[in-house]
């Protein structure tokens, strides 16, 4: 069943995944503000996917799926909110994949118009998750502009979100599989990585603990990579990323891949699934001399993600992986 709140109001909204939580304010974010770059990207989006959320949108005349925002860190903000969630919540739930999430109803004025003040004067928010949401929410703003003709002229300015601290965030590795060493032997490739990269063998699976390491899975064993400091481009806030060090120096001029959007010999697998899934997949694809490989990452910094950001710049495919995921459905944001 579907409740219409009386009045404006916000929701304070809690995931816990595990030890993990983090606590955000439910509300609708400015398409003014996204479109002027207020509310910042670091993703190239794709028509198809916006065209599908722009027809959901106005098929069901309201947005149902938040995007996921960041703030930048504001004692102020998190306090606000951190008051709102001492009392029952009106939602509390435990989904299938063992995620609790909590809603908090914020409807007393003066509480409002504080997060309203103190939200406002935030500098930037940056979007985590939602690209193609937010996209599809300005294009159908931009459609309904001026129209008159789909109930208050302002509903469709503003697309459903949720907005964390980002020093709450929880960003995890998202790691790759390669079906193939590109016609060389393991030793041959093992070389010409040790040219670029500092090559240790593991006895154990390598869980990387900071930038500039990279555990590699290949002919049923673990090594070290960590990446020669003099290669990397510290200046330059996308190719310092380890995901574009790793293609830069390893997947481009050592195993032929240019393209990780197109090239289906590169797959990419999630954090949450774990180490041994990289290990799964790489025992099942390499055959005799035909060798799969697998590289773990380390999860990519929230602030390398606003740097990019912040210069205008887009980071490469499947950089990130947050964890805990948004609820669709819990709140949603009708455009009439």
């Amino acid at each position: 069943m579907i409740v219409r709140d009386a009045k404006p109001c916000y929701y304070a909204y809690r995931l816990q995944m595990g030890e993990h939580t983090q606590t955000g304010l439910i509300t609708v974010a400015s398409v003014a503000d996204y479109d002027s770059n207020r509310i910042r990207k670091h993703e190239f989006t794709r028509p198809d996917k916006e065209d599908d959320r722009v027809r959901q949108i106005e098929a069901l005349n309201a947005q149902t799926g938040p995007v996921l925002l960041a703030h930048p860190d504001n004692d102020d903000a998190e306090q606000l909110i951190a008051a709102a969630v001492t009392g029952d919540p009106v939602a509390d739930v435990t989904a299938d994949d063992g995620i609790r999430h909590s809603v908090w109803l914020i409807d007393d004025e003066s509480a409002i118009e504080r997060i309203g003040a103190v939200f406002s004067a935030l500098p930037n928010l940056y979007i985590a998750d939602g690209h193609h949401r937010s996209a599809a929410a300005s294009r159908v703003a931009a459609a309904r502009r001026g129209t008159g003709s789909q109930g208050r002229p302002d509903s469709a300015e503003y697309f459903l979100a949720v907005i964390f601290p980002a020093r709450q965030m929880r960003i995890m590795d998202y790691n790759r599989v390669v079906t193939d060493l590109n016609g060389q032997s393991v030793d041959d490739f093992l070389r010409a990585v040790g040219v670029r990269f500092t090559v240790t063998p593991s006895t154990a699976p390598v869980k990387p603990e900071h930038t500039g390491v990279f555990g590699m899975y290949v002919d049923r064993r673990w090594y070290h990579l960590t990446i020669r400091p003099d290669l990397v481009p510290t200046l330059d806030p996308v190719r310092r990323l380890d995901v574009s060090v790793l293609s830069d120096q390893l997947l481009g001029p050592i195993l032929g891949i240019t393209d990780l959007r197109r090239d289906t010999r590169i797959d990419f697998v999630g954090g949450i699934r774990g180490l041994g899934e990289l290990e799964r997949r790489v025992d099942q694809c390499g055959i005799d001399d035909n060798k799969a490989i697998a590289f773990s990452m380390h999860p990519t910094p929230m602030a390398d993600l606003m740097s990019v950001a912040d210069a205008g710049e887009v980071m490469p495919p499947k950089s990130t992986w947050f964890e805990p995921k948004l609820a669709d459905g819990l709140v949603s944001h009708v455009l009439d």
